[in-house]
């Protein structure tokens, strides 16, 4: 199927939400799976519980079964909407986009790289034995790779907001909605990803490197926030929510977790290499704040969207919006940091003991977010007929 003129660069949301979801399994792995000498799991203790036969067992199968299902999908969607971009860029439609507000919808681009290296990241310390051995000959090239997409990223952005700057020709009477923000969206995947050798690494000019990244690029998506809730809400609030990018609403909380976890692997970084001990309780009380708007957000989003019949028009009937897809990213980055909160918020300060009763209640909700995200994924995928 060749779309040309008909493709939108939100399509690789699709991709996006399957990269994403590949990811959230991991998280399974990441917490339950004993690690104590690394700091993540890894093949090397995955594979010695994977063969104890237990309960955790299971976990881990379906686990590792949902990893690379997901990660098939991501890339197949990867290579179809790159393709796809190459044909629409040679067309009026792209040449009109560049001159408008859905300029900034070609950030999904560098969102959807930054996830791809996530993906290679998960895939290989889950499936490669001994990788944790090399790491650290292995984390400047991930550095490289998010340097990459971060210059893309920043060229993508900066030629936006220089237009903008130098024509004035915003049309706020199309910004009754928040998919400016994919441009933080974009932003806050790679200080996240900058975070990971930030935390994990033992060489200090690594780690140093890998902070500096990961604050940069924090730093401009929290200012950018600032500004893109500040215009979004105006507009929203003076014309109503614009019914396609209703889900636009709920992008805040893929946000909040990128941001959220990349100030957590900061402070572990800070903890390891420069001799600044990390405060339990701080764990405790930045999750439940961020965790605190996610639910804020998450109930207003789900309030506003029922009303306006979005799921009735846009997941249940024959219409297709691309923009359907920012569905699946809010339902990843809440289970994702719910696990982190219940982790470190709650279990890594004793406030509930690991493997407990309490312990898995208390992951309850953030699973049954997870199967429905699941769910409109396959409704989405099915319909679109990728």
């Amino acid at each position: 199927m060749i779309l040309r003129e008909k493709f939108s660069p939100t399509c690789f949301l699709s991709a996006l939400g399957a990269g994403g979801l590949s990811v959230s399994f991991f998280m399974y792995l990441m917490f339950l799976v004993p690690h104590p000498t690394t700091p993540m799991a890894t093949y090397d203790y995955i594979m010695p519980a994977l063969l104890k036969a237990d309960w955790l067992s299971f976990v881990i199968s379906f686990s590792l079964v949902f990893i690379i299902a997901f990660a098939f999908l991501h890339f197949k969607l990867l290579i179809w909407n790159t393709k796809q971009y190459n044909l629409y860029k040679k067309t009026d439609a792209y040449k009109s986009l560049i001159n408008s507000n859905a300029q900034i919808s070609l950030m999904t681009l560098p969102l959807t790289y930054a996830m791809t290296i996530n993906v290679c990241f998960v895939l290989g310390a889950v499936f490669i034995p001994g990788l944790w051995g090399i790491i650290e000959f292995l984390f400047p090239f991930a550095l490289i790779g998010f340097i990459v997409v971060g210059y893309f990223a920043l060229k993508i952005f900066f030629e936006y907001f220089s237009r903008l700057l130098t024509t004035g020709d915003f049309d706020f009477t199309k910004n009754n909605n928040l998919s400016q923000m994919i441009s933080i969206f974009a932003l806050s995947m790679i200080a996240v990803g900058f975070a990971a050798p930030g935390a994990m690494s033992h060489n200090i000019v690594v780690n140093s490197i890998g902070i500096f990244g990961a604050l940069f690029f924090a730093s401009l998506a929290i200012l950018l926030m600032l500004i893109k809730l500040t215009i979004g809400f105006k507009s929203m609030l003076e014309q109503g929510l614009n019914l396609e990018a209703a889900p636009s609403i709920w992008i805040i909380i893929p946000i909040l977790t990128l941001l959220g976890i990349t100030f957590i692997r900061v402070s572990f970084g800070l903890d390891h290499n420069y001799n600044t001990p990390l405060d339990k309780s701080s764990l405790f009380v930045f999750t439940s704040f961020v965790l605190s708007l996610q639910i804020i957000f998450g109930i207003l989003g789900y309030m506003v969207m029922k009303k306006m019949g979005y799921f009735e028009k846009f997941i249940e009937s024959n219409d297709k919006s691309a923009l359907s897809f920012a569905l699946i990213c809010p339902g990843v980055a809440f289970f994702v940091f719910g696990m982190f909160f219940v982790n470190f918020g709650l279990s890594f300060n004793a406030i509930v003991a690991k493997y407990s009763i309490a312990y898995f209640i208390l992951m309850i909700p953030f699973i049954y977010i997870q199967i429905k995200t699941i769910i409109y994924f396959f409704k989405l995928y099915k319909k679109f007929s990728f």
